[in-house]
């Protein structure tokens, strides 16, 4: 019959038995964690204490407390901002690449209540990159209804937006002041359209983005163009800015019947 190991008593290795009893803390560990933010205890954007804090409270290693941190990472759980801590990540919103966004329903749809604060709002001729963008026929450049504000979901900046509408496509929107309706939700509603473009980058804040989403300048961001027509005229032009790490699109599509 064979002895125990020795150090154990139990038949298992010394090793093997501290691996499994660590396992099992780590797991605990995760679960723990998973239930706080999913109850919200630990509500999105909630600052975590810091690691070694944590390491102490819950009575494990450093080490350990680290790959706890970092798989609730990895799963979308948590947000590591460097030498600022570890935040509750906030729900990613999901919007349809080849669909025209309505951004208040994009919000709703988090269980978040959505609001629009309008920035600016002037009629004005369009800049020469605003003609590239919109096509704007050189004989046609009459001034533009110029839109720019934040689209907020509860009291977090969710996207900032600046757009321009062709007036004679849409001349209404002249007598709107768009604060108590956002301008693409306005636009969803009362103007018809036949055709649109959708163009997607990724950018780093500018200052502007920066100050007005709460980021650092140069953080990334996710920035959406889109340009509608109406019988080959154009209606609008707006760019529409997502803070990088809130955000990402989602397209679904199906196999045409020619393909392999």
């Amino acid at each position: 019959m064979s002895l125990p190991a020795s150090g154990t008593g139990l038949g298992v290795p010394m090793a093997e038995t501290k691996s499994q009893a660590s396992r099992t803390l780590h797991e605990q560990l995760l679960s723990e964690f998973r239930s706080f933010i999913i109850s919200q205890r630990w509500p999105p954007g909630y600052q975590l204490p810091f690691e070694t804090a944590l390491a102490d409270a819950h009575g494990v290693s450093r080490m350990t407390m680290n790959k706890v941190l970092t798989q609730l990472t990895r799963e979308g759980f948590l947000i590591r901002r460097r030498k600022l801590g570890t935040f509750v990540a906030r729900p990613h919103a999901q919007a349809a690449v080849m669909e025209i966004a309505d951004i208040a329903a994009e919000v709703q749809a988090l269980g978040q209540a959505h609001s629009f604060v309008l920035h600016e709002r002037k009629l004005r001729l369009p800049q020469p990159g605003e003609i590239a963008e919109a096509r704007i026929e050189q004989d046609r450049q009459r001034p533009v209804l110029y839109l720019q504000g934040v689209h907020f979901a509860d009291a977090q900046a969710f996207c900032r937006e600046a757009r321009i509408i062709n007036t004679e496509a849409a001349p209404a929107a002249l007598e709107q002041d768009f604060t108590s309706v956002a301008p693409g939700q306005w636009l969803l509603q009362e103007i018809p359209w036949s055709s649109a473009e959708h163009r997607i980058r990724a950018i780093g804040a500018d200052d502007a983005v920066a100050r007005d989403l709460g980021l650092r300048p140069g953080e990334p961001c996710l920035e959406v163009t889109r340009r509608t027509e109406i019988s080959g005229n154009w209606v609008t032009l707006a760019h529409q800015t997502y803070p990088g790490d809130r955000h990402e699109l989602l397209a679904r599509f199906e196999p045409r019947a020619d393909s392999g």
